[in-house]
Formats: structure tokens, C-alpha cells, sequence
């Protein structure tokens, strides 16, 4: 199902839109100059006369490539991801607090998906991929509570919004099916099939398949993130990772990928509980020779192979990360300064009371 409605420039307003979302969705710093040219992809021409979306449209849709389900090894432990089997003949993963089982946590394969109004299938622009954290749903979550589809619209990027279900409303960070070599490409290919179907236009399938990369990730979607970046097939197409207070590991893996893709922007702002994942990612990136500028408070105006480490505002909550980092709307501040991917007529987001 396909949800069209007008964002307004009030909070009650935003409001209503991200209820009627739901109620039709289905049941279930340091920065551092760029050592050379970005190179993105090159999109795919199309011959569309479909003009910009009027309205945006927003989806939760189910994915054959999507996380979960997953049946395969657990590559920290190598072992079967699926360890435990009940009398009953359920499954389950071992996880720190115990048994997940996976009809409960890992059976849901659905995807946000998210086209805001006057996105432009025939200009530059991007796909934002978003990892939640733990004990989150995206429906509630990633949708309602933290805005994400908002400040997509909100913004002026001409992009569109995949945030697929990882372990429901648990404490799990496991990537699922993004831990298999190609897995993250794999999942981009099928999703380019389902935004094709909701743009009304299917010779944008390939200009989808073909388009530049986002990966945004808050806390406990660090792991899927991390592993996306290393073994997901698509690096070239990554123009900029975005860590919402995220590192708590896989510090080796970030900076991997920061080396090999020197044009790409990467962002992260952190509260306490991620400072030293931060600090340690950034020594390591002066290891290598890798230059940081030293803590800032803002964002540059332009971000192409710009490096930030952003600690977040005083008295910012790590379960309000979302919407409240460096700024107000983080997602929304790192969109908004990408002037090559522009968008025609943003719209405000204000915040709530």
C-alpha cells in the first residue's frame, strides 16, 4: 500500500502525517579534506515524462534480501546463526540476555521504504539506508518516534528511504543476511525493483540500481553497517556513512573502508557511551596517515571526503539520538548539505513539543 500525503510546516501537522502513515501501513569535528575527485556512479538516462512526486509515499514492504529471516552462520562464532531448538521444534539465536527465537525476532522481512514529495527520478540522487539500534521496531520507531522518513522530506535531498527490520524489539545488533559477502549488494538490486514499482515508472529500475549510497546508522545498527561497508559488494556506489552515537565496535572495519574510500564522506557524533569508540577510530586514522582536524561542534557547509567526529549537545539523550545529536534532526543536517544531489521545494521540520 501506498500512502500520499502533504507535509506541513507544523509539528501537528508532521504529526498527523506520520499517524496516517501508520494507520495505512500493513500489520506486521574532525574533518579532513578530500585527497581526491568523488566518483559515484554514473546514473542510468532515463526517459521519464512522470513528473516529481507530488505527494510523498511511504511503504513497508516485504524483501526476499532484506536481514532476516537468516539461517546461516554467525561469523563471530561460526556457528549456525539459529543455535537453539525448543521441544516444540522452534528456533532460536543465543543471544547476551538469552534465547531470541525466531518467529518473535528474526522472521520479519519488511522494509520501510519512503519517497518524499518532489523527489525527481530524473535529477541526481541518492539512497539513505537506515539501521536501527536495538529494541526498536520500524513502524514505531523508525517512522514515528525518531522522524526518519520526515527528515528525509524535510530535507533537501533528492533521495529516497530504505530502512529495513532488523532483530524486533530486542536487544540484538545481528546483521542478518548483511553478513554475507554481496548480501547488502543484493538486497540494493531488489530494492531498486520495489522503488521502481512505487515511483509508477519501471524504466527507473536501473537508474535505482545504479544510484549513489547513504548508510546511516544509530546505535546498535553499527554491526550491519560495518559489515554493509565490508562485505556488502556495493562500496563504490557508498558516497557517506553517518554513525548516530554507533561505535561501540567494528572500529577496524570503519576504518578499512574510510581508507579504500578516501572520497566518501563519514560523520559520527557520539554521547559517553560511544566517546572512546570515537577517539579509538580516529587514532587509528591518524595511524594511517589518515589527517583529522581537530573536534568541532558543526558540520562543514560541504561534506564530500570531509571526516567529522561531532560530540553530541549538552544533555542529549542517546534515545533521542535520531532527532537530537550535534543539532536538532541530525539526518536531516547531513542531507541538506549535499548540493549535488539537490531537491526542488524542501519542507520545514519543526520540532515537537
Amino acid at each position: 500500500m501506498v500512502v500520499r500525503g502533504r507535509l506541513t510546516q507544523t509539528a501537528a501537522a508532521a504529526a498527523v502525517l506520520a499517524a496516517a502513515v501508520l494507520g495505512c501501513l500493513p500489520a506486521h569535528a574532525q574533518i579532513a579534506p578530500a585527497p581526491e575527485p568523488l566518483i559515484v556512479p554514473k546514473p542510468h538516462e532515463v526517459r521519464s515524462r512522470i513528473p516529481p512526486t507530488a505527494a510523498p509515499k511511504s511503504d513497508i514492504v516485504e524483501f526476499d534480501g532484506s536481514p532476516f529471516p537468516y539461517r546461516g552462520v554467525n561469523p563471530y562464532s561460526q556457528r549456525p546463526f539459529m543455535d537453539v531448538k525448543s521441544e516444540d521444534g522452534r528456533v532460536g539465536h543465543s543471544s547476551r540476555g538469552g534465547v531470541l527465537w525466531e518467529d518473535r525476532t528474526f522472521s520479519d522481512s519488511r522494509v520501510l521504504m519512503h519517497m518524499p514529495q518532489g523527489f525527481d527520478v530524473r535529477r541526481p540522487g541518492v539512497i539513505i539506508v537506515f539501521l536501527h539500534g536495538n529494541r526498536a521496531n520500524i513502524k514505531d520507531d523508525v517512522l514515528h518516534r525518531q522522524r526518519v522518513a520526515e527528515q528525509v522530506t524535510a530535507s533537501r535531498i533528492n533521495g529516497v528511504l530504505l530502512a529495513p527490520q532488523l532483530a524486533v524489539n530486542a536487544s540484538d545488533s545481528s546483521a542478518g543476511k548483511f553478513w554475507e559477502p554481496f548480501g547488502f549488494s543484493k538486497f540494493l538490486g531488489e530494492a531498486a525493483q520495489h522503488l521502481a514499482k512505487m515511483r509508477g515508472d519501471p524504466k527507473s529500475r536501473t537508474t535505482f540500481a545504479t544510484m549513489p549510497v547513504i548508510v546511516v546508522a544509530y546505535s546498535g545498527g553499527y554491526v550491519p553497517a560495518a559489515w554493509s561497508l565490508a562485505k556488502g559488494g556495493v562500496e563504490r556506489r557508498i558516497i557517506g556513512v553517518m554513525l548516530l552515537d554507533a561505535l561501540y565496535g567494528e572500529s577496524q572495519k570503519y576504518a578499512d573502508f574510510i581508507q579504500r574510500r578516501r572520497n566518501a564522506f563519514f560523520v559520527s557524533s557520539y554521547t559517553s557511551s560511544t566517546q572512546r569508540g570515537n577517539e579509538a577510530l580516529r587514532q587509528t586514522l591518524l595511524a594511517r596517515d589518515i589527517a583529522v582536524e581537530p573536534s568541532r561542534t558543526t558540520l562543514p557547509a560541504k561534506l564530500t571526503g570531509r571526516i567529522a567526529f561531532l560530540p553530541a549537545m549538552k544533555g542529549t539523550n542517546h534515545n533521542d539520538f535520531v532527532t537530537r545529536a550535534w543539532t536538532e534532526f541530525p539526518i536531516r543536517d547531513v542531507l541538506d548539505r549535499l548540493d549535488q544531489y539537490r531537491r526542488i521545494e524542501p519542507r520545514r521540520l519543526e520540532a515537537r513539543n
